[in-house]
């Protein structure tokens, strides 16, 4: 074919187009007892979540949970069932299980009293907010907490920053803490507070996972504490998050 010849109608061109894929949807898990409440929510829920399940008592949640294997569940604070606990008695019964290491919990709830507040983000949640937002608000705060961050209502920050760092927040004491701790555990240390999987930690800091996990060893060991959940509020109330 010359330069001025047009390709026949069969001819084949190098170029592949490239095909556009969706972004996979974060999967939610509603826990409220209150049927008309949850039937709302996932109908304001915006198309980048997918609801993966539902439940309305502290047993349902905790059966649900390892089946559903939600990235973040909207958990409210009053449930029934259990042992009383409501949502904090959820996080804690779920804290140790292997597959939903990487789930994040962000509470929703009627209550804005503090006392609910403070037991549920010291149980792990890693948000609350109140009933009052709009579909559009929860979504937009699903996404957040999915992302690392922590999300309050305007008003309800000032509780967890009372509450954490009352008697914690000496600088030097802080500061004689951090000292423990490497540059490297510090990173790490961060990003799993935030509630970054360990898969999530290495890749961002260019780490093999079996790295980030002897570094979150190291990191609870100078600490002195048990769990991620002990290290977020440990964080929180140094405010280093």
């Amino acid at each position: 074919m010359n330069e001025y010849q047009r390709p026949g109608p069969h001819a084949q061109s190098d170029h592949v187009p490239e095909l556009a894929t969706e972004p996979t949807p974060i999967r939610v898990v509603i826990v409220d007892d209150h049927q008309i409440f949850r039937t709302g929510l996932r109908a304001e829920l915006g198309s980048q979540l997918e609801v993966v399940g539902e439940a309305a008592t502290v047993d349902e949640a905790i059966a649900c949970m390892p089946k559903a294997l939600p990235d973040v569940v909207l958990l409210d604070v009053h449930l029934p069932g259990g042992a009383g606990g409501g949502g904090a008695e959820v996080l804690r019964k779920l804290s140790g299980v292997p597959a939903l290491q990487g789930t994040r919990y962000l509470a929703l709830s009627v209550s804005d009293a503090a006392d609910d507040v403070v037991s549920v983000i010291r149980s792990g949640a890693r948000g609350y907010l109140t009933k009052a937002a709009s579909g559009a608000e929860v979504t937009a705060a699903v996404l957040r907490v999915h992302s690392g961050d922590a999300v309050f209502s305007p008003r309800l920050a000032g509780f967890v920053l009372d509450a954490f760092g009352a008697g914690l927040g000496e600088t030097a004491a802080a500061d004689d803490e951090l000292d423990r701790l490497s540059v490297r555990e510090q990173e790490v240390m961060r990003m799993i507070a935030r509630g970054y999987t360990y898969k999530e930690v290495a890749a961002e800091l260019f780490l093999s996972v079996r790295t980030v996990e002897t570094h979150v060893s190291n990191v609870l060991r100078k600490l002195q504490l048990s769990n991620r959940h002990e290290l977020t509020a440990w964080a929180l109330a140094r405010r280093l998050l």
